[in-house]
């Protein structure tokens, strides 16, 4: 079974900074693709970033320029640098994990994380 952790989760007064962080851990050969989503009260959970194993990396109009998602295969973590956050950020942020491959020919989608929360308030 695979599991995701996530950690970094703060309040911050606006144009603050937070790195989030994420670690996968059970047995698997590989992740395709690691991201992070959000969801604010009474919002639907939405694409914040996702970065492919091959390094292609998405993001949300939102947040481009102010966010920077990376992932350390080695220690099967992804990250999320959140720069110049404004009270918009505020939710609780998970880490998902797609396309897991556990086996030959055995492979998980979309695992979450428990969530962290993160909060922009002065």
């Amino acid at each position: 079974q695979v599991q995701l952790v996530e950690s970094g989760g703060a309040s911050v007064q606006p144009g603050g900074s937070l790195r989030l962080a994420c670690a996968a851990s059970g047995i698997f050969v590989s992740i395709y693709a690691m991201g992070w989503y959000r969801q604010a009260p009474g919002k639907q959970r939405e694409l914040v970033a996702v970065q492919t194993s091959d390094g292609s990396t998405n993001y949300a109009d939102s947040v481009k320029g102010r966010f920077t998602i990376s992932r350390d295969n080695a220690k099967r973590s992804v990250y999320l640098q959140m720069n110049n956050l404004n009270p918009e950020d505020a939710a609780v942020y998970y880490c998902n994990a797609d396309r897991i491959r556990v086996g030959p020919l055995t492979m998980l989608n979309d695992v979450w994380g428990q969530g962290t929360q993160v909060t922009v308030s002065s």
